[in-house]
């Protein structure tokens, strides 16, 4: 079978499955008491919290951008790192009124009370909301799974909102894709519903026409004060963009900075499809607004409520081809059903670059995550020799007469060819690595992948194997005179994100308690080469330093240093070649203990410092 047969039947399927379960129906319903009561209500069913926000109170402000990066707390610190490491990018950011909108709830000890029962209490939690209240939900979500992350929990959220608006620019998008949290929030949006198009619109022209539009939309809509002249108004400002854009789809045109993120479940009066594209969501936004009315996009938001209790008879209804020939192929027909159940396929200058959005959004002839998961597993295996060859130069080296170990040996290399051929192999690694790094965060992936036993196992040993060797390259070259040292400049993005899947992996009471009776085979912090390069560092500046708080604060740096490294020997955490009798490690301690004794002059703070004691 072809990876086109049944591609477009997928997105039919998902649609059905999600309409077919009670939690669309069970999120409405939450929804509406939390727009009645105008705050936000917490519902228990079947073991699964539901955490709805209203959707009747409105922010103030305009449609501007704020960057994470700039906001005065770290509400999002997963977001905000992955930034940091894609600095050439632009910075994640997110509608300021809606930002601050959330802030109001999170300030709120009751809001933390409720968050923090529904932990306690639920095996699952879905954050829901409709209209703005759908905005603060995402945002709820977005730092209850970076709370969840930063304790280690597996407590699964799911994000539902019904006609959110956008939230965020492309970069907040890919973001949260690399952060693999996209699998997590299910929009619903039909497929006239104003909101979610609101900033579809270029913001210059938000700003210069209609400052505080989206407030006054908003106060018409909620409120039902539903102005023809004014919803007309509102409506003919943005629908000539979106046909605008429909017309010239090959062209550059100025559009908006708003982006989509995670899953979209476009529901019409035919029936739904679901897509994970974020860019084919954004044109399917466009393209099925087309064809809307001032009327019906205000009646389109409000009826969420009948999309859900008509959805799963509707979808699991028999489909027929309606206009001319049913098509050649499997895949062209699953392509027809799903174009149908937008509501264009009988809309001829619509149906065809519809066609073209959703194959975009299947990534014709790219194989599923799963194949690809399979097809790395092989890749995987094909490297082993690769490893087995650093494994075997480790041994050599800590069997060697002169009594180096394996991080120094290779530090000290010469031009010899056992050098060359471990250091491409490192090369190598590092590239399968971060392949597979990359395949994840673009979604290419299982999402369950990172918690996979056998690829948690095989990262950690390939960190704790070959970033000793890194860390030697790094010093052997003096990246660390021009970059600074290590841990804080030059260690890859890789090894932080195999350190997260280390830290999140299941762990039983047995591996908690078992304490080690020999020393390992690999030192169990891959950082450590690292630290004695860095107290290596301290006890240079030490020697020469004049200015006595900076002499006290070295000392305490050291000081925290031989505890550090004291601790990992005492419970055997290190591997042999770090106690080798002419390893780093080995001369650092001989030379501190050195200074120490033929140091006669030391600040009153450390009156034991000469019998190896520090009292602070």
């Amino acid at each position: 079978m072809d990876t086109e047969t049944s591609l477009f039947e997928s997105s039919e399927m998902l649609a059905t499955f999600l309409s077919s379960t009670p939690v669309l129906q069970d999120s409405w319903r939450v929804c509406s008491l939390a727009n009645t009561a105008a705050t936000v209500v917490t519902d228990h069913v079947r073991g699964v919290a539901y955490v709805a926000f209203p959707g009747t109170v409105m922010p103030s402000g305009g449609a501007n951008l704020v960057a994470l990066d700039c906001a005065p707390d770290c509400l999002f610190p997963p977001l905000q790192h992955r930034h940091a490491q894609h600095q050439h990018e632009d910075p994640p950011m997110i509608h300021a009124a809606i930002l601050d909108h959330f802030r109001s709830f999170y300030t709120s000890t009751t809001f933390h009370n409720q968050i923090l029962a529904v932990i306690e209490k639920s095996k699952a939690v879905v954050m829901t909301g409709h209209s703005m209240g759908g905005a603060v939900a995402s945002l709820s979500a977005l730092w209850l799974l970076s709370y969840l992350q930063s304790i280690t929990s597996s407590l699964p959220v799911l994000c539902i909102t019904f006609g959110s608006p956008l939230l965020g620019n492309d970069s907040f998008s890919r973001a949260i894709l690399r952060e693999r949290w996209a699998g997590n929030f299910c929009h619903v949006v039909s497929n006239h519903d104003f909101i979610p198009r609101l900033f579809l619109a270029p913001l210059p022209s938000l700003s210069a026409h209609h400052p505080h539009f989206v407030l006054q939309f908003w106060q018409l809509l909620m409120n039902i004060l539903q102005s023809d002249s004014e919803t007309a108004k509102i409506f003919g400002f943005l629908l000539p963009y979106i046909q605008g854009w429909v017309a010239n789809m090959e062209e550059e045109c100025v559009k908006s900075p708003f982006s989509p993120f995670g899953n979209y479940l476009f529901f019409s009066e035919e029936g739904a499809v679901c897509v994970d594209d974020a860019a084919a969501a954004g044109k399917m936004l466009e393209l099925m607004f087309t064809q809307a009315s001032p009327g019906s996009s205000i009646e389109d938001h409000l009826k969420y409520g009948d999309y859900t209790e008509k959805a799963s008879w509707q979808l699991l209804m028999r489909k027929s081809f309606t206009l001319g020939e049913p098509p050649e192929s499997s895949y062209e027909a699953g392509l027809a059903l799903a174009v149908q159940s937008c509501g264009l396929a009988n809309q001829e200058s619509i149906s065809g670059p519809a066609k073209d959005c959703l194959k975009m959004a299947k990534r014709v002839n790219r194989l599923s995550p799963h194949l690809n998961a399979a097809n790395l597993s092989i890749i995987l295996s094909k490297n082993v020799p690769y490893r087995a060859q650093i494994e075997w130069y480790k041994a050599s080296c800590d069997k060697s007469d002169d009594q180096m170990g394996y991080y120094d040996s290779f530090k000290l290399r010469g031009a010899s060819k056992k050098g060359a051929k471990i250091n491409m192999n490192r090369c190598l690694l590092a590239g399968f690595w971060d392949n597979v790094i990359l395949m994840l965060e673009s979604n290419q992936l299982p999402h369950d992948f990172l918690k996979r036993e056998k690829w948690v196992n095989a990262a950690h040993f390939y960190k704790l194997l070959v970033e000793p060797l890194d860390i030697a390259e790094y010093y052997k070259t003096g990246k660390h005179l021009t970059h600074g040292h290590y841990l804080k400049n030059g260690r890859e993005e890789r090894y932080e994100i195999f350190d997260r899947w280390w830290k999140g992996r299941e762990v039983g009471n047995e591996e908690n308690n078992k304490r080690r009776t020999t020393y390992a085979s690999l030192t169990q912090d891959s950082c450590f080469w690292a630290r004695v390069e860095e107290a290596r560092d301290w006890l240079d500046q030490i020697r020469s330093e004049s200015d006595m708080r900076r002499s006290v604060m070295l000392w305490q740096d050291i000081d925290s240093f031989e505890r550090y490294a004291t601790r990992l020997v005492e419970n055997k955490e290190v591997s042999m070649d770090v106690l080798a009798k002419n390893s780093s490690f080995t001369l650092l301690m001989e030379e501190l203990q050195d200074f120490k004794s033929k140091t006669q002059q030391f600040p009153p703070q450390f009156p034991d410092f000469l019998n190896g004691e520090m009292v602070p």
